[in-house]
């Protein structure tokens, strides 16, 4: 009978695959074949149920570490992530985690708060901890990694990195258009945090149809994100600001989601209704936005799909290295719901302080 091993301090030892083979009287390439999964051999079902039981029996665990010398695969990937936290972030990894559980790998990650030190630690440490390939979410990647990587929301061109984008330029059409449609003039627009991958080429896509529709984009009708958050706070101080100085607006184009419902609450605490009196469009779909009271009108990035793109794109590269794309870009989806209107018929001198005094007006 096998019998774990025990150590000098009491606790048992894991039985090896000798061992576990000499109790079955089986040859240890048998024992391997069956606990391994390896295709194509032709063992007998009862032989195999009895190997199996048997390890079960012992708690018999096969060497990753081992199997992985001989295979020279780890089928390990490294995810390289800003924050772990709710929202666009969660969303794309889910998409990530689900692809690479139904393909039988492991993933690490990695998150490193947009520190560049960590942005260029991170990737060795995943790659000398086994990774195969990296996956780098929201990461400004700046060179060559050692193994293939893909990057979701990369916007640089890199030597054997895959970038997988949203069409932002669509985007922007989609958001603005919706709000001229309903017949805003007076828009105000929240930029993005200046280490966010997507913020400079959302913004150009914004410039670039608020000029084709001959929309001004006012400096004091533009406000900019700075702080490291992905809750609602971070909307909150920024549209506050902007209505301490009684700018009129009658509708805002938020960069995220999270965002849009900070913008939400600071402007009901101004005493202001949304959509009656500001309509505001969000950006990415996450869960919480059709949850939101007024659940939130904004432009969806699919993005379970994306990271499960990005999986299958660093997939490919391992199994079949070749030719690699530069980019692969998905579309947007506008989502029309509830915080946005056509605007109120109200006096051109009419701006924006509190509800009561903008009815009055």
């Amino acid at each position: 009978m096998a019998k774990k091993k025990t150590s000098n301090n009491g606790a048992a030892e894991p039985v090896t695959l000798k061992v576990l083979a000499a109790h079955l009287k089986l040859d240890p390439a048998t024992v391997s074949v069956v606990l391994n999964n390896v295709p194509g051999r032709s063992i007998p079902e009862a032989t195999r149920e009895r190997i199996r039981s048997a390890a079960r029996k012992f708690n018999y665990q096969p060497s990753f570490v081992a199997r992985s010398l001989r295979n020279r695969r780890t089928m390990t990937i490294g995810i390289l992530v800003p924050v772990l936290a709710d929202g666009y972030h969660t969303e794309v990894m889910s998409g990530i985690g689900d692809h690479l559980l139904e393909e039988g790998y492991f993933y690490f990650i990695a998150h490193h708060r947009h520190r560049p030190d960590l942005i260029e630690q991170y990737p060795r440490m995943l790659v000398g901890r086994g990774a195969e390939g990296i996956i780098a979410i929201d990461t400004h990647l700046d060179h060559k990694l050692s193994v293939p990587a893909i990057a979701v929301a990369g916007h640089r061109r890199i030597n054997s990195v895959t970038n997988v984008v949203l069409d932002h330029n669509i985007a922007a059409e989609m958001a603005i258009r919706h709000l001229y449609d309903l017949g805003h003039r007076a828009i105000a627009f929240m930029r993005g945090q200046p280490y966010s991958s997507d913020s400079e080429v959302r913004w150009q896509g914004i410039v670039k149809v608020a000029r084709e529709l001959g929309l001004p984009i006012h400096p004091e009708l533009t406000i900019q994100l700075t702080k490291d958050l992905t809750t609602p706070e971070l909307g909150y101080p920024v549209v506050q600001q902007l209505l301490a100085h009684h700018r009129k607006f009658t509708a805002m184009v938020c960069f995220n989601d999270m965002a849009a419902i900070g913008a939400i609450r600071a402007l009901h605490d101004a005493q202001l209704r949304v959509p009656e009196d500001i309509s505001i469009i969000g950006f990415d779909d996450v869960p919480q936005a059709a949850f939101q009271t007024p659940s939130l009108t904004t432009i969806r990035q699919p993005l379970h799909e994306m990271g499960k793109l990005a999986a299958q794109l660093l997939l490919e590269r391992l199994r079949s290295p070749g030719d690699v794309p530069q980019e692969v870009a998905v579309k947007p989806r506008l989502i029309v719901r509830e915080t946005t209107c056509p605007p109120r018929q109200v006096g051109s001198k009419e701006s924006i302080r509190t509800r009561k005094e903008a009815v009055q007006i």
